[in-house]
């Protein structure tokens, strides 16, 4: 155990709760003080750790992965999801809620406010990451012009609405699927949905500025015809 913890830098603690959780083989005890660890559980603790660190993934995701010798080309398939929707791996520098309004200039209320409308949404509660900054100096410029956190909640609120069709569309689409084909599937449909997300909202922006004969112009929507007295 002292060379194992040794050799990956991860404390005895955690690698008896693998243990314990089906991750790591049991060692073969020699005495009731002395046990020997099988060479490959240095990788398979790397891998572990690189699979939470890097991938975001849970212990039981891990198992599930881990499980089946046979499943290789399953984990690598299911890490190219987790890449896809999360981004890519890598060390992410995280920030407290104090650093974080150090960096963004937002003030301890703003951040609530902003969190409380759900404008704010980072992944791990009370980190935030380099994409939750950007977002946050955003919308102190936005606070600065006079737009309040509440007039941009509907982004919020009609994103959870487009989210939960995209789920039901795709369960409906993979859930009879074997599991690699599944992730492949969704993979392909996260790339799809984030062009149709980005496509059809700036399309119909355009289209709705294209109407409008001046800038102080409310634009008519598209779906309205015009009285032709009106023009």
């Amino acid at each position: 155990m002292n060379e194992l913890a040794s050799a990956t830098g991860v404390p005895k603690s955690t690698i008896l709760y693998y243990i314990g959780q089906g991750l790591l083989p049991h060692p073969r005890k020699t005495s009731p003080n002395m046990a020997y660890y099988d060479p490959a559980c240095v990788e398979r603790i790397r891998l572990i750790q690189q699979m939470q660190e890097r991938h975001r993934l849970t212990l039981s995701e891990i198992k599930r992965c881990l499980d089946d010798t046979d499943r290789g080309a399953e984990l690598g398939v299911y890490l190219k999801l987790n890449e896809e929707v999360f981004g890519p791996g890598g060390t992410r520098r995280l920030l407290d809620a104090e650093a974080f309004c150090r960096e963004t200039g937002l003030n301890e209320s703003q951040l609530e406010e902003l969190q409380r409308t759900r404008l704010l949404l980072p992944l791990d509660e009370g980190r935030f990451d380099a994409e939750d900054v950007r977002m946050g100096r955003m919308y102190l410029d936005a606070l600065h012009f006079g737009i309040r956190a509440r007039d941009l909640s509907y982004y919020a609120d009609l994103g959870e609405k487009i989210v939960d069709q995209e789920m039901a569309l795709r369960n409906r689409m993979t859930g009879l699927l074997p599991y690699q084909q599944d992730a492949a599937a969704t993979t392909r449909m996260v790339k799809n949905a984030r062009m149709c997300r980005a496509y059809i909202i700036d399309r119909l922006f355009q289209h709705r500025v294209a109407a409008m004969k001046d800038l102080k112009e409310t634009p008519t929507p598209e779906s309205e015809e015009r009285e032709p007295w009106l023009d």
